[in-house]
C-alpha cells in the first residue's frame, strides 16, 4: 500500500483539489508541501497533532515538508472556526511562540540536510508595502467570492473586522511566495482551512500559470462531533510544563470507547494490518486498546522513557499502590487557607478538578471525590493545613488523580 492509499485507509483525507495529481505526487515522493502554524500560544496542542503526524508520514514516504511559522499572519489572526476575534499578540510574544513551536515540531520532523525547510512568514509579510501588495495580489481576489467562504460566514453576523478579512489574502500570498521561491507545490491543513487554501492555489494559477494543489486533513472529532483535545483544565498541550506526560497519557487512556479505534488509526503509526486485527478483539479488551493508544501517543510526543513512567504510574494508581511522583499536582497558595485549612470545595477548584464551586459540590454529592482513598461525604469537609503540608491525594471519578500540597 502506498502513502496516499494509507492516508485514505486511516481516514485522514477530507478534501482534495486534484486527486489524481496529488496521489501521483505524494506516492512518488514528489511533493514539496507546506503546513502553517500560527503562534497563538507558547505550545502546540492536540489540535495540531494530526498535522504533525501527517507531516511525519509524508516525510517518511520521501516527500519534503516546508514548515511555515506564522510570525507574520500571527499579527492578524485566523478567523476560521472562530465566533470572536483573536487577541492581538505583541511582536515579542509572537517571536517567542514561534521558537517554542519549532522545538516541538522537531520531535516529529527530520530537519537534517535537504530533509525539510523552515520559513517564518514574518520575513516575507512584515516588510510588504500596502499599495504594492494591493497591486500585486488584490486584483486576483473577488470580494464576492471571499464573503461566500466558510471561514468568514460564521463571523458575519457578529462582525468581521477588516483586519481578519485580510487573512485569506495573507495565507494565499504565503502559498504563492513558497511556490515561487521554494518550489512548494502543495498545501495541507485542517478542513476548516479549505477556503484559504483554495485562495492560494488560485493566486498561483493567476500569477504564474502553474498548478498547485491543496488537501485538507480530517478534523479530530469525538463520537459526539466535538473537537478532541479539551479537558476541564483547558487544552491538552504538547509542552510537558503545561500538560505533564502523565496527564497527556491519561487523556488518551480515558477517551470514550467509541473513539479508540479511530484514534489508533488516525494518530498512531501502528501498521494498518495490526489495527485491523485489533478491530476483531473481544469487547472486553477495550482497556488494552486504550493503554496502547495512550502509550503510543505519549511516546511519540514525550519519548519512550516518559511514556514508560506515565504507564507505570497509571497502572500503580489504579491498583491502589501507586507512587505519586509523576501524578499531576498543585501547590496551593497559603492565602487561600483559613486558620483551620481549606474547604474541599475550594481545594477542588484550586486544583482545577472542578470549574466552579457549584460543580465541585455536585461531584461530592454524587460520591465522585476521594481524599487519600476515602470518599468525601460532605462538601463542608475541611482539609487541614497539616494535611496539605504532608500532601493529599485527590481522586475525581474513577480515572482522574491529583496531588495537592501547600
Amino acid at each position: 500500500m502506498q502513502i496516499y492509499e494509507e492516508l485514505q485507509a486511516r481516514g485522514l483525507i477530507a478534501q482534495v483539489t486534484d486527486e489524481a495529481e496529488i496521489r501521483d505526487l505524494i506516492n512518488r515522493g514528489g511533493a514539496r508541501f507546506y503546513i502553517g502554524f500560527d503562534p497563538t500560544a507558547d505550545s502546540l496542542h492536540v489540535g495540531h497533532f494530526m498535522a504533525l503526524c501527517l507531516m511525519k508520514r509524508l516525510q517518511l514516504a520521501g516527500n519534503k515538508p516546508v514548515v511555515l511559522l506564522g510570525g507574520g499572519t500571527g499579527y492578524i489572526g485566523d478567523p476560521s472556526g472562530r465566533t470572536d476575534m483573536r487577541s492581538m499578540l505583541s511582536p515579542e510574544t509572537i517571536r517567542h511562540n514561534c521558537d517554542c513551536f519549532l522545538k516541538q515540531i522537531g520531535r516529529f520532523i527530520d530537519f537534517g540536510p535537504d530533509k525539510a525547510i523552515v520559513v517564518n512568514n514574518a520575513d516575507l509579510l512584515l516588510d510588504l508595502k500596502y499599495i504594492d501588495l494591493l497591486r500585486e495580489v488584490g486584483a486576483c481576489f473577488s470580494v464576492n467570492n471571499m464573503l461566500r467562504a466558510e471561514c468568514y460566514k460564521q463571523r458575519m453576523e457578529r462582525g468581521l473586522s477588516f483586519l481578519e478579512f485580510n487573512y485569506m489574502i495573507m495565507q494565499s500570498y504565503d502559498f504563492w511566495y513558497l511556490n515561487e521561491h521554494y518550489g512548494c507545490n502543495m498545501q495541507f491543513g485542517g478542513d476548516d482551512q479549505w477556503s484559504n487554501m483554495l485562495g492560494g492555489t488560485e493566486l498561483i494559477r493567476k500569477k504564474s500559470g502553474r498548478d498547485a494543489y491543496a488537501m485538507t486533513i480530517t478534523l479530530l472529532l469525538n463520537s459526539e462531533g466535538k473537537k478532541m483535545g479539551k479537558t476541564a483544565k483547558g487544552a491538552v498541550w504538547l509542552d510537558p510544563e503545561k500538560t505533564s506526560p502523565f496527564e497527556f497519557y491519561q487523556y488518551w487512556r480515558n477517551v470514550d470507547d467509541a473513539d479508540v479505534m479511530k484514534c489508533l488509526r488516525m494518530l498512531t503509526f501502528i501498521p494498518l494490518e495490526q489495527i485491523e486485527q485489533m478491530e476483531a478483539w473481544d469487547a472486553g479488551r477495550i482497556n488494552e486498546k486504550k493503554e496502547l493508544l495512550a502509550y503510543e501517543l505519549t511516546s511519540l510526543v514525550h519519548g519512550a522513557a516518559e511514556a514508560d513512567k506515565a504507564r507505570a504510574t497509571a497502572q500503580a494508581l489504579f491498583s491502589g499502590e501507586g507512587d505519586d511522583a509523576h501524578m499531576p499536582s498543585t501547590t496551593v497558595d497559603p492565602a487561600l487557607l483559613t486558620e483551620d485549612g481549606i474547604g474541599i470545595v475550594d481545594l477542588l477548584v484550586a486544583c482545577k478538578l472542578a470549574p466552579s464551586k457549584g460543580e465541585a459540590r455536585r461531584l461530592i454529592q454524587q460520591g465522585g471525590v476521594l481524599l487519600d482513598g476515602v470518599k468525601v461525604e460532605a462538601p463542608t469537609l475541611i482539609v487541614t493545613r497539616q494535611q496539605l503540608a504532608d500532601g493529599v491525594k485527590l481522586r475525581k471519578g474513577k480515572k482522574v488523580f491529583h496531588k495537592a500540597t501547600l
